[in-house]
């Protein structure tokens, strides 16, 4: 009798199947006389000692097949086997059949109550002559030449079939083994897991050394609890969640990368024996935390043994890993709700300069965090790239964030290492938060895009006093057009370099534009323009091309203008003077160069300013104003000079009588003297 199980088979019996067992096989063509004898020898063992484990696909060790003696070299057509009334009552239900040299299956006659049947290494190329044998229970085809499964669909009651180590490509004709309870097909050439969901009774599946590169349609196999899927070339698995008895999953050797690729095996509540041994993803370092902390009911974990200590520190490493995840996420969407704000900025400045809007959809910019945060928080952000193709790329959650923000904003500020970067005009305000000192003192650089030139002109005091260290000035979509405007940098404490974009600033199609900045701010001893290197030569070509225009400048302009650019120099003198006076020597020293720049503006150079149209537009007003005051103020002058005019002239015209009046008045009133006194008096105590 075959055991119940079939996870080993008894080595005594094992070793006792075909001793002094005498076998007769007769081919179909032959007469009785030509009858060809096999003999087994006592110490063939006939299967394994631990049978149908996850390392079926090793070769059977220390095997010694069956000697088999042929009478004759060629035997055409289907040997026939037979044995003795004998060896049939002694070996009833099993036959050993292995190292025979066999090409092809036997003709097993008589023999219909066998249910062992062991064929394992000979030469067999196809399954056949076994239909008649409907008892058979464990069949046994290890190390052959079988191409194709076939011929087993009579065999209803096998419940074991091994065909390891053959030449299958498909798994295929199994549709009536549905009591099949172990299935062996490791070290084939099998591409594709299929026609299996309906081995219902299936409790091992071992497709070990195949060429699979994916797991799936294992759909059914409600009864599977050891699957062995060692040394192929999946890349990633499915389906193995659907598995509800499976305890033993053996993936060790393959091509598996990520946990994302095998995810599905954190929602198996039966699994507790897996491996990743041999795998990319067993080289990383958050490997056995991921694994542990996803798959909590796991017992062992590449062949050893999970402790509680290890499910702990990967609890923790978890945590930490879920932080990181939420930071990322957190990031990942200030990214997006910043692309998407720059691409509204950039709409509105499109609209501003009545241009059709057309979004720069390959700008390669580094935005801001959000203008209402701690200025002192922002340094140090995520650089971030205005993509809208980027979009495509987000995780659903984060899609549905993103549904939630406000895309209205118009202006962007950030902080980036040395880098203060402002987006459109409102960013300017920035400028007069607190900043605290070390983000300040941090800034070497200056970025303005999409923002009036003119209103840039109006903040540079307040950037010369927020930001003392800022040497580099960018310039992107800022309408330099004029040379003029060049003059209003001339204020700053020092600029280094400059970098001017094409792309909004026509001024950079003039041919002579570096000469005349070298010219201008040569009080800065600029470094580079526009990435390029400043050569002596090119400030010789300065001077050479525009010396004469300051010249001309400060001729024509009026004495009291003189004075007063004098008296600013002057004053920025003085202002030095205090600043370095109680300074040690090395600390003035280290100044010194930033100090000659601030008193070295050539007094020529200086009569070279730039009025921005608005502070135009004002004193224009202004003047106005003033204009029409003057005139009524002369006007009401002229008006009172001539009132006196007219007064005085009808005065002349009137004197005479007047004083003929007065005469002849006085001369009256003093006749009486006693009376005149009397009056006199009386006015006197009126007073009084």
């Amino acid at each position: 009798m075959i055991p119940g199980k079939y996870r080993s088979v008894s080595g005594r019996a094992a070793n006792n199947v075909n001793c002094g067992l005498h076998l007769v096989i007769q081919t179909s063509s032959l007469p009785e006389k030509s009858k060809v004898e096999f003999k087994l020898n006592k110490e063939t063992p006939s299967f394994p000692g631990r049978l149908l484990q996850h390392d079926l696909e090793r070769n059977y060790s220390s095997r010694q097949g069956d000697h088999i003696n042929l009478a004759s070299s060629s035997m055409p057509s289907f040997p026939i086997l037979q044995r003795s009334s004998e060896e049939k009552i002694l070996y009833s239900d099993r036959l050993t059949l292995e190292r025979q040299k066999l090409t092809v299956c036997p003709i097993i006659d008589g023999e219909e109550h066998l249910r062992l049947l062991n064929f394992q290494h000979n030469f067999i190329t196809r399954i056949q002559n076994i239909s008649n044998l409907q008892r058979l229970i464990f069949l046994d085809l290890y190390d052959n030449q079988i191409e194709e499964i076939s011929g087993l669909s009579t065999l209803r009651s096998l419940r074991v079939l091994l065909l390891g180590k053959n030449r299958i490509k498909k798994i295929s004709n199994l549709e009536n083994l549905k009591s099949l309870d172990v299935l062996d097909l490791h070290g084939n050439q099998i591409t594709r897991i299929e026609n299996v969901s309906h081995l219902c009774d299936l409790r091992v599946l071992n497709l070990a050394r195949n060429l699979l590169s994916h797991v799936d349609n294992l759909n059914g196999l409600d009864s599977l609890t050891e699957l062995n899927l060692r040394h192929n070339q999946i890349t990633f698995v499915r389906d193995v969640d659907n598995l509800p008895s499976l305890q033993r999953l053996f993936l060790s050797f393959n091509n598996i990368s990520t946990f994302e690729s095998v995810c599905c095996l954190a929602d198996s509540s039966s699994l507790s024996d897996i491996t990743f041994d041999g795998n990319p993803i067993a080289q990383e370092s958050w490997y056995k935390h991921t694994i542990l902390q996803n798959m909590m009911q796991l017992r062992q974990l590449d062949m050893k043994r999970v402790t509680e200590e290890e499910r702990r520190m990967a609890s923790v490493v978890a945590k930490k890993e879920e932080e990181k995840k939420r930071e990322s996420h957190k990031q990942s969407l200030l990214k997006e709700k910043k692309r998407l704000t720059i691409n509204n900025v950039a709409r509105k400045w499109d609209l501003q300069q009545h241009r059709t809007p057309n979004i720069a959809t390959n700008q390669d910019t580094k935005v801001s965090d959000s203008p209402s945060q701690d200025p002192s928080q922002l340094h140090g952000s995520a650089v971030v790239s205005a993509f809208p193709e980027e979009t495509g790329s987000l995780d659903s959650g984060l899609t549905s964030a993103l549904q939630g923000l406000s895309v209205t904003d118009t202006h962007l500020v950030e902080v980036d290492g040395d880098t203060l970067s402002l987006y459109g005009s409102g960013a300017l305000e920035s400028l007069d938060r607190n900043w605290s000192v070390q983000t300040a003192g941090m800034v070497t650089t200056v970025s303005f895009t999409f923002i009036e030139f003119d209103e840039i002109v109006q903040v540079l005091p307040k950037l010369k006093m927020k930001f003392p260290n800022s040497l580099h000035l960018k310039f992107k979509e800022t309408n330099l057009v004029m040379l003029q405007q060049f003059n209003a940098l001339a204020q700053l404490r020092r600029v280094d370099q400059l970098t001017i974009d094409p792309q909004g600033n026509p001024v950079v199609n003039f041919t002579l534009w570096k000469y005349y900045v070298l010219f201008r701010l040569s009080h800065f001893s600029m470094q580079k323009i526009n990435g390029t290197e400043v050569t002596q030569n090119d400030m010789i070509m300065a001077e050479r091309l525009f010396g004469i225009l300051a010249h001309v400048a400060s001729s024509e302009l009026p004495q009291y203008r003189l004075i007063s650019i004098l008296g600013d120099a002057r004053k920025k003198q003085f202002r030095y003077l205090l600043e370095t006076k109680g300074k040690k020597p090395g600390l003035v020293n280290e100044d010194n160069n930033d100090s000659k720049r601030l008193v070295g503006e050539n007094t020529n150079r200086a009569t070279l300013n730039y009025t921005t149209r608005d502070f135009y537009n004002e004193r224009l007003e202004e003047i106005k104003e003033k204009k029409k005051f003057c005139k009524m103020y002369m006007e009401d002058l002229v008006k009172e000079a001539t009132d006196i005019n007219m007064k005085n002239e009808a005065l002349q015209k009137l004197w005479p009588q007047m004083f003929i009046e007065l005469v002849r008045d006085a001369v009256i009133e003093i006749r009486n003297k006693n009376s005149y006194m009397k009056l006199c008096l009386q006015q006197i105590t009126d007073q009084k």
